[in-house]
């Protein structure tokens, strides 16, 4: 009964204390607002009510989204979710921290507001997987985006931004184990399986391109619209390319006409991923951004090495690279130095078998583990 009675006196206090919060706050007395809140909270957490809590931090960040002084505000709800981090309340904590990552984001501090963005959707789909996860993957776009603004965390920003994409599909995760899957296929000389494999990999990456467009706006930053879906497409491409090296190393032609197929659909994608960099890089004067320049050169290089397997040439990659973006010569200059870039001309000098030994030494990127095993079909 004295238990009872305690946590009842309590729970009046604490009453008392938000009434008297709700009545400065309406006065426009933010900062002792909070005071009276924070007191309220202490004898919530005493008690044990968390449902009480929740309500009451939302509450508080919400005034403190009102302060004039953002550096306040910042400073106020990092020691907030530093509380209730320490309580596990982790679905407070990512309401908390969005609101965090909304004032750093309008004070133009990027790496704070991509952290605290990128946190709050790992606590949310920490909460629940099936409930937050479209939540989680847009505060993961907007992370990346914020990243991508920072000099300091423009490639952290690129890859949250694949990961987002990804994450709406649900396919951040099945990636992996998919990719892994298909090495090994390859690795035991189960072409036919490991093409299968490859292929279904490029249709996962497919259905994440045509989410793109709901997920991103093209008006508001063009050059992340025009980067991300060129990297899907690349992607896309990437392993259908993949995939047919894969029925070619077979030397079953019965694969024949897939083979064609796979092969002709890849270079189309290569080339609009490339149009889609040049557009990207062309208004750019100086400082590149290097893993760009090396995607592009590489797609132009993959549409010589599909052209060679097929036996055709419908198209010079090196002109299809250089058209339109002549009169920028210090991209011109950038994407000739570019290894790939290099290949690329040998292989229409002198075709894709004198070409081996140099395709040898360059990274392969997700391929590398595998070129080898490849290459030696082709010998």
């Amino acid at each position: 009964m004295i238990d009872n009675r305690y946590s009842d006196e309590k729970e009046l206090e604490a009453i008392r204390l938000i009434d008297q919060a709700e009545t400065l706050a309406d006065r426009g007395k933010g900062k002792e607002a909070i005071h009276f809140y924070e007191k309220a909270a202490s004898i919530y957490l005493d008690l044990g009510s968390y449902i009480k809590l929740d309500e009451l931090y939302i509450r508080i960040a919400q005034i403190i989204s009102r302060f004039k002084n953002n550096i306040q505000a910042v400073y106020r709800l990092k020691s907030i979710i530093r509380k209730t981090e320490e309580l596990k309340l982790y679905e407070v904590s990512a309401k908390l921290l969005i609101q965090l990552g909304n004032i750093s984001f309008k004070m133009h501090d990027w790496e704070t507001a991509g952290e605290a963005w990128e946190n709050a959707s790992v606590y949310l789909y920490k909460t629940d997987p099936e409930e937050y996860n479209n939540l989680s993957s847009i505060l993961l776009l907007k992370a990346g985006q914020s990243f991508e603004r920072s000099k300091i965390k423009k490639d952290a920003g690129k890859r949250l931004i694949l990961k987002s994409v990804m994450k709406i599909n649900k396919f951040d995760e099945l990636y992996e184990q998919e990719e892994k899957l298909a090495f090994d296929l390859l690795s035991r000389k189960e072409f036919k399986a490991s093409a299968k494999k490859f292929n279904d990999i490029a249709t996962y990456f497919r259905k994440s391109l045509n989410e793109l467009d709901s997920m991103l706006d093209k008006e508001e930053s063009k050059d992340t619209y025009l980067n991300t879906k060129a990297r899907f497409i690349h992607f896309v491409a990437e392993y259908q390319t993949v995939s047919a090296l894969c029925l070619r190393a077979s030397e079953d032609r019965a694969h024949n006409e897939r083979i064609k197929e796979l092969g002709s659909e890849s270079c189309e994608l290569f080339k609009e991923s490339i149009s889609m960099l040049k557009s990207y890089l062309f208004p750019i004067q100086s400082e590149f951004d290097h893993e760009v320049v090396l995607r592009i050169t590489f797609d132009t290089m993959l549409i010589a090495i599909i052209q060679g397997m097929l036996g055709t040439h419908q198209v010079n990659p090196i002109d299809y690279l250089i058209d339109g973006i002549d009169k920028n010569k210090r991209l011109v200059k950038e994407l000739k130095n570019s290894p790939y870039y290099k290949i690329t001309e040998r292989m229409e000098k002198l075709g894709i078998k004198e070409a081996f030994e140099e395709l040898s030494k360059v990274h392969l990127g997700h391929f590398e583990t595998i070129k080898n095993t490849l290459i030696e079909y082709f010998k």
